[in-house]
């Protein structure tokens, strides 16, 4: 089937995910033909999600990032609501196959040094004309200009990704390590330098406050600690942002200046110096999504593994299960049973590659052949599992839609 978000059916109330017990029942009734893991897409789930962010965003247009859907359907079904425009690929080889896909406006979103990629965007006309490569170090042009000289090439477009940590007086760095450049001087000497090589054009800037739009702050431990840090963080970067803006604007045209994810829109919209916001994993709706104040996202996606043994009474062990999100490695990270309700991993166990063992109460009455629902902790990872999802509204299926991997595409 065509996705189409837009499209609102009649007759399925407007949240069924309210009521989790008929929501995950729905869903395994959904599913009782299909054996083995299953991975659904809940599409008033995904629906209520895309128009919720648009919402939050408050009218500012938002860039939907790949490596968190890891499902063409579902990312070109989301362009098509107006509000989205453009992508934010992970890798070079991935940006190259959503251009030849017809995508106009694909930027990298981390630097690649990838040689054959670079050489194929090097000599595509089209292709230079829609990715857009970010760098933040003058080496990662030497790797271009290496693989590609200037005049022997196409003009190569860039996007600066700046640091967007705080640097917080007496506490050091907070947030994630990207970039090296981070004052307004520094990202200004960059650009100079880029403006002054052949062959690049400049025409973006990014800043990622990961540690305001990834950092949950309503998990009922160290909140206010969290809050202090992000609204003292939001101040610094609203100041600093817009100094590094006009003095990139006093170097190049610059066409975007894009900011933000899927745990801070309400924030960096209201920052007058982003043009655009980034988010992906709000349209799926991992578990870490559930830990924010500002919004409250559907379980759009989720994933049921069988039950393949009973070790003892209470504990009932799945088919599978290591499905682990990308960050540290901690509970967090991994896939959390949701229903039956009561389950949990075993600390020295978790979830496995091969078995994940699962104890609780609700493991009294689950019967080898069962099923367990799970949540997975971000979004793009579990794309990397399963070749489909299978797509449902009510209590049935409506449709496959097949991810990255079941096209044949893994984008490392």
């Amino acid at each position: 089937m065509s996705l189409d978000l837009l499209a609102l059916p009649q007759s399925t109330p407007d949240r069924p995910w309210d009521d989790p017990a008929a929501y995950w029942r729905a869903l395994t009734a959904a599913v009782d033909g299909v054996s083995g893991p299953v991975a659904t897409l809940h599409l008033d789930a995904l629906r209520y999600n895309a128009l919720d962010m648009l919402v939050r965003a408050g009218g500012v247009p938002i860039r939907v990032a790949s490596k968190s859907v890891r499902v063409r359907e579902v990312v070109d079904a989301t362009l098509a609501i107006p509000g989205y425009r453009g992508i934010l690929a992970f890798t070079l080889p991935e940006a190259l196959w959503l251009a030849e896909q017809g995508h106009g406006d694909v930027v990298l979103g981390y630097p690649s040094v990838d040689r054959t990629a670079i050489a194929a965007l090097a000599t595509d006309a089209a292709a230079a004309a829609r990715v857009t490569l970010m760098v933040d170090d003058l080496a990662q042009l030497d790797v271009v200009d290496a693989v590609a000289p200037p005049g022997s090439r196409e003009t190569i477009r860039l996007a600066i990704d700046a640091d967007a940590s705080w640097r917080a007086p007496g506490l050091g760095h907070i947030g994630v390590r990207r970039s090296p450049v981070h004052e307004a001087s520094e990202v200004a000497a960059l650009a100079r330098a880029i403006a002054a090589r052949p062959g690049f054009r400049l025409v973006g800037l990014m800043m990622y406050e990961a540690q305001i739009a990834g950092q949950p702050d309503a998990v009922g431990s160290g909140d206010a600690v969290i809050r202090w840090m992000q609204r003292r963080s939001g101040a610094e970067l609203l100041s600093r942002r817009a100094a590094i803006v006009a003095a990139l604007r006093d170097i190049a045209p610059l066409e975007f200046v894009n900011g933000g994810g899927t745990g801070s829109l309400e924030l960096t919209a209201s920052d007058h110096a982003v043009t655009e916001l980034t988010a992906g994993s709000g349209l799926l709706a991992g578990h870490l999504f559930d830990g924010y104040r500002a919004f409250d996202p559907a379980p759009a996606a989720a994933f049921s593994l069988e039950v393949v043994r009973k070790p003892a009474d209470d504990i009932a062990t799945v088919l599978g299960g290591g499905w682990i999100a990308s960050g540290p490695p901690v509970a967090s990270r991994q896939p959390r049973p949701v229903w039956p309700q009561g389950l949990r991993t075993l600390g020295r166990e978790g979830a496995g590659e091969v078995q994940t063992p699962l104890q609780g109460e609700a493991a009294r009455g689950l019967a080898v052949g069962d099923r367990v629902w799970f949540r997975h902790a971000k979004s793009g990872e579990l794309a990397e599992r399963v070749d489909a999802y299978q797509l449902v509204e009510g209590e049935r299926i409506v449709g496959t839609t097949p991810t990255y991997r079941g096209e044949g595409k893994a984008f490392l």
